[in-house]
């Protein structure tokens, strides 16, 4: 079916009455002011969208901010672990070669008490060996005179001497 002007403007065209509705109702939402209503909507939006970008941007400033603030921070105390950790591995040496330097004084001290203990050791030893001696000595001296004299009289200067000897070693 083919359609023409002629009977679109026939008041008997449903079409027709379609249309005027149409047009009647856009022209009761103009009147009305929905369009307004629609755009003050659709600024109000965009307002609220724009204050939640402006707000995001905001927020992302600050992060970045933070975010620099906390890396500068992180490098600090990195800075401060490895100062830290070279002052004590300082100290560490520093310890290292005094507690070396203590134990050789130790060594060195006992060695030096030891070898005193030694000497004295030996010079007990000596002395006692010397007393010993002197002792055996004086006994057999003792024995031999008494021995020889025992076939002559008494002489009072080799009593004396005899009584003497043993006093003189010692």
């Amino acid at each position: 079916m083919l359609f023409t002007w002629a009977e679109f403007w026939n008041l008997q065209n449903a079409e027709l009455w379609v249309g005027v509705g149409l047009i009647l109702f856009f022209a009761i939402l103009v009147a009305a002011g929905v369009p307004k209503l629609i755009a003050g909507h659709l600024d109000a939006t965009a307002t609220k969208i724009q204050g939640e970008l402006d707000e995001a941007t905001r927020l992302r400033t600050e992060a970045e901010a933070l975010l620099k603030q906390i890396r500068a921070e992180k490098a600090e105390a990195e800075a401060q672990a490895a100062q830290m950790l070279a002052a004590a591995e300082a100290d560490a040496r520093i310890m290292e070669t005094e507690a070396k330097a203590k134990l050789e004084e130790s060594l060195t001290r006992r060695q030096a008490l030891a070898e005193q203990r030694i000497a004295q050791a030996e010079a007990q030893a000596t002395a006692e060996v010397k007393a010993a001696a002197a002792d055996l000595a004086a006994r057999a001296a003792e024995q031999i005179l008494a021995a020889r004299l025992a076939g002559q009289t008494k002489d009072p200067l080799v009593d004396a001497a005899i009584a003497q000897i043993g006093s003189r070693l010692n």
